[in-house]
């Protein structure tokens, strides 16, 4: 009987720790990717404050590109923890 529940209990840590390896995994890239589209429009409007309107419109559609696949990685980790 003691088996059948420490097998259980493993399964259970198993798929919390698979959906926390694909959520730590899958928003480092968003994260960076972020982080450097924000220090090059901060660099650009320095360079050229004139296109500030362009450049932060253009830096909001990336950032939104990018969010969107820690967005995929964080419904990976759901579907892991809860359909598996």
């Amino acid at each position: 009987m003691d088996l059948v529940l420490l097998q259980a209990a493993s399964e259970e840590g198993a798929k919390f720790l698979a959906a926390a390896i694909a959520i730590a995994v899958g928003v480092i890239g968003p994260g960076l990717g972020i982080g450097f589209l924000g220090a090059a429009a901060m660099t650009a409007i320095g360079r050229n404050p004139e296109a500030t309107g362009s450049i932060t419109t253009n830096m909001i559609l990336a950032i939104a590109f990018a969010e969107a696949l820690g967005i995929y990685s964080l419904i990976v980790a759901v579907i892991l923890l809860f359909v598996v």
